[in-house]
């Protein structure tokens, strides 16, 4: 299927690895002029390697207001213009209610909240200028169903879905679509890591009988951002498996 988007251009953050660097991957594919982030430039530069098709690597911290608006800056330099965005950081620290204390939250909700809605507000009023533009960020599962012991990340991301649920309403009309997509266990290099190189270990819990394949998530993000996609706006897609029993 052609998605409509060759020749487009992308700023996917912290795309280094993991789900950044597939749905980076899968954008290129299909003819997307990318630019990707990431904390150390070897890994950035590796990145690149893998992406091809031009793709463009910065090295930029987006865990702060400041980092993430410098690499939507750096990434419009690069590329003229941002077709596409794709918010994503890692996760803070886990920790309970009873573990976490108060002067954590405020680095955390940077990281993943305040990251979005900077890179947003940088990247967003150029989309409704030229009248098409598309959001994507990655979020998690736990937004729809919290992890107990991940309280910092429940409370960031779904702060985050929050803010792009509201700002898809107000830019529908301008031809920019907003989304997130929300990933349960992938195959990823740390999941892989924390179950001593046995992905398949992770799957009790997810219907589907298997962890997620990073590749098959990013198609769904590069679809998100199709042409396909125009009349699909507001939506947190979950991407687990089945592993959310929840009717919404």
């Amino acid at each position: 299927m052609d998605l409509g988007i060759s020749g487009r251009t992308a700023a996917v953050a912290a795309a280094s690895s993991g789900l950044g660097l597939a749905s980076a991957v899968a954008l290129a594919s299909e003819g997307v002029r990318v630019a990707i982030c990431g904390r150390d430039k070897g890994r950035v530069d590796d990145a690149v390697a893998t992406i091809g098709h031009g793709a463009v690597g910065l090295v930029a911290d987006v865990s702060t207001p400041e980092g993430a608006t410098g690499f939507v800056a750096d990434a419009t330099n690069a590329l003229g213009t941002i077709d596409i965005l794709v918010p994503n950081a890692g996760g803070p620290s886990p920790g309970t209610f009873a573990s976490t204390p108060v002067d954590a939250y405020p680095d955390a909700l940077n990281l993943n909240l305040m990251s979005v809605v900077a890179m947003c507000k940088a990247a967003v009023p150029p989309m409704q200028e030229r009248g098409w533009g598309r959001v994507v960020a990655i979020t998690s599962i736990a937004v729809r169903q919290p992890i107990g012991t991940l309280i910092l990340s429940n409370t960031a991301r779904a702060g985050a879905t929050a803010f792009l649920k509201t700002l898809a309403g107000e830019v529908a009309a301008n031809g920019v679509t907003v989304n997130s997509v929300q990933p349960g266990l992938h195959a990823t290099n740390r999941l892989i890591a924390l179950h001593g190189g046995d992905a398949s270990a992770a799957t009790a819990g997810i219907p589907a009988g298997f962890v997620g394949d990073p590749a098959d998530f990013g198609a769904i993000v590069a679809f998100v951002c199709s042409e396909h996609g125009k009349f699909l706006t507001g939506a947190a897609i979950n991407v687990d498996g089945g592993a959310y029993a929840g009717l919404q």
